[in-house]
Parts: structure tokens; C-alpha cells; sequence
């Protein structure tokens, strides 16, 4: 079995531990603190990543690609960005979901919850090949922070999403697509987390982690609303919540296992 860690983390827009808007704050500071994000990925050693709030191209964040300048700084040469906002003009914001990986992705696309409103939340899904003819299915997703309701019809989309990809690319597949991002609810709520969960475990033996630990707000956590979701070909081998001052939230990282191919 090969080992693979991953990491996932929303970032915020790269603003920092506090609660100001990115706008407030200065270009140099975001830079820094996209150093430090990277800073942090070469540490915890992660094969693949999931950032959500991420910009591409937004007048708010010096106008650059922030997904491309992780990679180059990172040292995973290969990303895949899931736009959920774009927009135009004099003043654009460009963000959403993006991934970085050490291997090639194959297959990416995204698609947001909303309505082509500010603000609105969505998921990634890549294909990344981990071995020649073997791909690796993830889904970065970020949904509603505030309504239930909206988090139990968006996480309605992402199954229907889940049924209709397995069916057309599955056999491309060395394992059911892994779920990571920020939930926006808590594991043990009757919530869009145990609905993902357990629709998952209707065709597959997943576990939800981490099993313990909090990540939101990164100063003093006070709940759990990141997590990594993996099917029954990915073995854990490690998971925890990542202490880290560098957004509002906290990474969690994941080491597992992927069965051998055939196995």
C-alpha cells in the first residue's frame, strides 16, 4: 500500500488569524501570510492539498493567482482551481476551491451552490493520478456557514454529483472519491456531515476524521467544521487538527493508506 498525506484547509483568502476583511489588509501582508501557508504544507509534508478560499484573480488580494503561487512556493507542481465567484470589471473577485497535488491531475471541474451571488459556496473535483493508470478522486467542497437548511440541499447536489461521476468515470478509479473542505457544521449534528457520511456508507465502509479536536476559530477553537472524509480503499494511518494562526479556521491533516491496485 502506498502512503499519502493530505491535507485540507480554508485559508481564508489568506487574511490571517483575525477577524478583518482581506480588503483591510495590506498587499504585502497577504503575501506573507501565503509564505507562511506554504511554509506550513513543506512541513506537515502533504502529498495533496484542499484550500477553500482561494483567489484567483481578485482586486481585494493584489490580483494574482494565489492557487499557482502556493504551488510554486509549496513545491506540488500540479493544481486545479474551482472557481465559485467570478467576477469581472474594474473590480474583480475571482475565488473559490482549489487543489495542489505532487502528481498530475487528469480530470478537474467545479460547480457552485448559488444563485451568481457574492459569496457563493461550491465544490471541486479533481482526478489525480497517483500511479500510471491509477486516479485518485477527491472532492474539495465548502458549504453554507449559516443555514441548515441550504447545507442539506447543497450536500443534496453533491450526492446526485457523486452518483452520476461514478457511474461515467468509476472505472478510471483506484478508490471512491474522497470528501474534504470545510463542512460548516459539526460530525454529531443532524446535519449535512452525517448526511455525507451516510450516503457514503451505502456503498462504501468510509470514516469521517478527525475523530477528536476542533477547528474553528483557529485562536480558540470552539467546534468542528473541517473534516476528511475516506472510503474503504483509503486506510487511516494518522489524523489531527493542525494548530496554525494563519486563518480563522485550522488545517486537519490525514495520513492513509491506498490499497494496492487489485487488491
Amino acid at each position: 500500500m502506498a502512503k499519502l498525506r493530505l491535507l485540507t484547509f480554508n485559508i481564508a483568502h489568506a487574511r490571517g488569524v483575525m477577524p478583518v476583511h482581506q480588503s483591510l489588509r495590506s498587499a504585502v501582508r497577504i503575501r506573507r501570510n501565503l509564505l507562511r501557508i506554504a511554509a506550513l504544507i513543506r512541513r506537515v509534508k502533504a502529498d495533496l492539498v484542499a484550500v477553500q478560499e482561494i483567489d484567483e484573480n481578485s482586486r481585494w488580494n493584489g490580483s494574482y493567482n494565489h492557487l499557482t503561487f502556493l504551488s510554486e512556493h509549496c513545491g506540488l507542481p500540479f493544481s486545479a482551481m474551482g472557481l465559485t465567484n467570478v467576477r469581472g470589471g474594474r473590480f474583480p473577485l475571482n475565488y473559490g476551491n482549489g487543489v495542489l497535488s505532487r502528481w498530475p491531475v487528469m480530470h478537474a471541474e467545479a460547480a457552485t451552490f448559488g444563485r451568481s451571488r457574492l459569496g457563493d459556496k461550491g465544490f471541486l473535483f479533481a482526478e489525480v493520478e497517483v500511479a500510471p493508470g491509477r486516479r485518485l478522486p477527491l472532492i474539495n467542497l465548502h458549504l453554507h456557514h449559516a443555514s441548515r437548511k441550504q447545507r442539506l440541499a447543497q450536500a443534496g447536489v453533491l450526492m446526485k454529483f457523486m452518483t452520476e461521476r461514478r457511474r461515467q468515470r468509476g472505472a478510471h478509479w483506484a478508490a471512491q472519491p474522497i470528501l474534504c473542505g470545510d463542512f460548516n457544521n459539526p460530525a454529531h449534528a443532524p446535519d449535512a456531515t452525517a448526511m455525507l457520511l451516510g450516503f457514503c456508507e451505502e456503498t462504501n465502509n468510509c470514516t469521517l476524521l478527525p475523530k477528536g479536536g476542533r477547528t474553528f476559530p483557529a485562536a480558540l477553537p470552539a467546534r468542528a467544521l473541517d473534516f476528511v472524509l475516506l472510503p474503504g480503499e483509503c486506510r487511516p494511518v494518522h489524523a489531527e487538527v493542525v494548530r496554525s494562526y494563519l486563518s480563522d479556521h485550522r488545517p486537519v491533516l490525514v495520513e492513509f493508506e491506498l490499497a494496492a491496485a487489485g487488491a
